[in-house]
């Protein structure tokens, strides 16, 4: 290794006491040479390459992308299905409209069959029994002549 010593140039008009401050009375000139000797020079290091990195921004990015593309997804299988239900909502009101219409034509009634004429049976159910009605004043503002006393 070589050692270099660093001194102010000469061409400057400055003694080398004034550009630093002196310690104990020793110049700096002084004061590197026992700092170069006291201190051994640590060696160059190699050049560092920067190891990769990923922000946590970018993971979050990532995770965002894919939220939003599923959100998307859900909301256009929602209308497809929204869209299929009214069609067939709209088609099963068509065709009921359409039975109405049909229903709604006038028709002539059917000709009843001669052939077999119509015999009436006679009721299971006993007959009534006739009761006289109770006709009386309602309009009374007497309660117990309403209820009969």
């Amino acid at each position: 290794m070589e050692k270099t010593k660093f001194v102010k140039a000469a061409s400057t008009s400055k003694p080398a006491v004034s550009w630093s401050s002196t310690t104990r009375g020793m110049t700096t000139r002084d004061q590197l040479k026992d700092k170069s000797k006291a201190i051994p020079k640590a060696q160059a290091k190699e050049n560092t390459k920067p190891q990769d990195f990923k922000l946590r921004t970018e993971q979050r990015a990532i995770k965002r992308a894919m939220f939003n593309y599923s959100v998307a997804t859900k909301l256009y299988l929602m209308d497809l299905q929204k869209r299929q239900v009214e069609k067939l909502q709209k088609m099963i009101e068509e065709e009921e409209v359409r039975l109405l219409r049909k229903e709604m034509i006038p028709k002539a009634q059917l000709m009843p069959f001669f052939d077999r004429p119509f015999f009436p049976q006679r009721s299971n159910r006993p007959l009534t029994i006739p009761r006289e009605p109770s006709f009386r004043n309602v309009n009374s503002t007497c309660w117990s002549c309403v209820c009969g006393n």
